[in-house]
């Protein structure tokens, strides 16, 4: 599975502006919404709430990747978006969280959405990569190196 058979270019944020959990949960609502016509961002925003309040999805090295699952989707969709900043997410190694890749999948498609949470986690191990992502000028370029290092890997 490849990262760009579910993230577009137009769903990439190259300054998310919010600087709570909730305010870059909706920012990522809005751009799958935006980007995607089958997801309702109001639904997408309160599935990934849901999910944030059973766990964080921060999983360190300032890395987040919300995800969840809505009935009646016909495929796996996402959307990134980066916080220079860093933003409090709760991360597991309590450290802010920068680059958030948030997914929203088809309710029976535990597979599918497993493989994608694996895929995007294994790509944003690298420090060179996520550094690259950080100080990347724009949205075209951040898709460039997602698509770069995908094909890499």
């Amino acid at each position: 599975m490849k990262i760009t058979e579910f993230l577009s270019p137009q769903a990439v944020i190259p300054a998310l502006v919010g600087r709570t959990k909730q305010d870059v949960l909706r920012e990522l609502a809005e751009s799958l919404a935006t980007s995607y016509p089958p997801l309702n961002g109001g639904r997408v925003l309160e599935v990934l709430t849901e999910r944030e309040k059973l766990n964080t999805t921060g999983i360190g090295e300032g890395v987040a990747i919300p995800h969840g699952k809505l009935a009646g989707l016909p495929r796996l969709y996402g959307a990134f978006g980066v916080a220079r900043q860093g933003v409090d997410f709760a991360s597991i190694d309590g450290r802010p969280t920068q680059l958030f890749f948030a997914l929203i999948a088809p309710e029976n498609s535990a597979g599918v959405h497993l493989k994608a949470l694996a895929r995007i986690s294994r790509l944003f191990r690298n420090p060179q990569f996520r550094e690259a992502i950080i100080e990347a000028p724009d949205a075209a370029r951040i898709y460039a190196l997602i698509a770069e290092e995908d094909a890499r890997a």
